[in-house]
């Protein structure tokens, strides 16, 4: 799953082009509710390359504040990975934020049927993560798994005009998620209330918001990457099963039919035809279906052209 830094593939334009298509794929992903960022990573085998770049920030950080020079501190922080890598993610966040933020508003079920699909996929990529189903992976796994029930059946919160202090938070929570494979940092937002604020923020260039939130992120990355190295260096199948018991349970959360808003109050699933008769709406359970099957072959596919692709 790894992929080394490699001094000549950082410099190849064909090769920092790769990196870039990649960043959007991981941009994509975290910007939608339902699938990771880290997980396209992980498919992509660029996700350990990845942590040990964001961990080398405070060496190479150090380098450069004691003289050893640019080209020192760069080398350190495998910069021109670094860099195009997130060059792509944020190119895509400011592509996406529209088009998910119109179709959440227009096609809700039909868009959360999708995101079913993203994730029984990337539930099932990452089995492949756990070498061994003890009872430790299995206690692990129904943890995760319970923890993510009880948050997604709680209300989420409702925010208008979230302050900085709070957006600083949220952006430093949504960021360990974003780049812990499973977990969805865009799944954390709609929770905290601030998912639709954060992508119109993006979509306005509303550069206070995205500072502020940003901020964040860059706190909660260089804290948490540190954190995320050490456990899965220590406990590589509990922390998978325990991301696979998240993603599963986060199902609920993602239902196609609910009795409310993006950001209304607690969650009240179901059936096509509760649906309907409550909301006055189609339900297209037909179509639902095949939006399901669709996420999951989107991620079978990206799979399948990853492992493909140049590392």
């Amino acid at each position: 799953m790894s992929d080394k830094p490699d001094e000549q593939n950082r410099l190849q334009p064909l090769a920092c082009a790769g990196l870039f298509l990649k960043g959007m794929a991981m941009g994509a992903a975290d910007a939608v509710p339902g699938v990771s960022g880290g997980t396209v990573a992980v498919m992509m085998h660029i996700y350990e390359r990845l942590l040990g770049a964001i961990r080398a920030a405070v060496p190479a950080f150090h380098s450069l504040w004691c003289g050893h020079g640019v080209a020192s501190a760069w080398r350190t922080l495998d910069g021109t990975f670094l860099v195009t890598l997130v060059a792509g993610i944020l190119a895509s966040l400011l592509l996406v934020a529209n088009l998910v933020l119109y179709l959440l508003d227009t096609l809700y079920p039909l868009v959360m049927a999708l995101f079913c699909g993203l994730v029984l996929a990337s539930a099932r990529f990452l089995l492949r993560e756990v070498e061994r189903w003890s009872a430790a992976s299995i206690i692990s796994c129904l943890l995760g798994g319970a923890g993510t029930v009880l948050l997604s059946l709680g209300s989420p919160v409702s925010v208008e005009g979230p302050s900085a202090a709070y957006l600083f938070l949220c952006g430093a929570v949504a960021i360990c998620a974003m780049i812990l494979p499973g977990l969805s940092g865009a799944f954390l937002l709609l929770l905290l209330g601030v998912y639709e604020p954060v992508l119109s923020a993006l979509r306005a260039f509303e550069w206070g918001t995205i500072l502020v939130f940003a901020a964040g992120c860059v706190t909660g990355l260089l804290s948490f990457a540190h954190v995320l190295g050490w456990v899965f260096l220590r406990y590589r199948s509990q922390t998978y099963a325990a991301i696979i018991g998240m993603l599963m349970a986060s199902l609920v959360a993602l239902w196609p039919w609910k009795n409310t808003a993006l950001s209304g109050g607690g969650i009240s699933l179901l059936g096509p035809g509760e649906y309907e008769a409550i909301t006055g709406q189609p339900a297209h359970p037909l179509l639902v279906l095949g939006l399901v099957v669709a996420g999951f072959s989107l991620i079978l596919l990206l799979e399948r052209v990853t492992g493909r692709a140049v590392r």
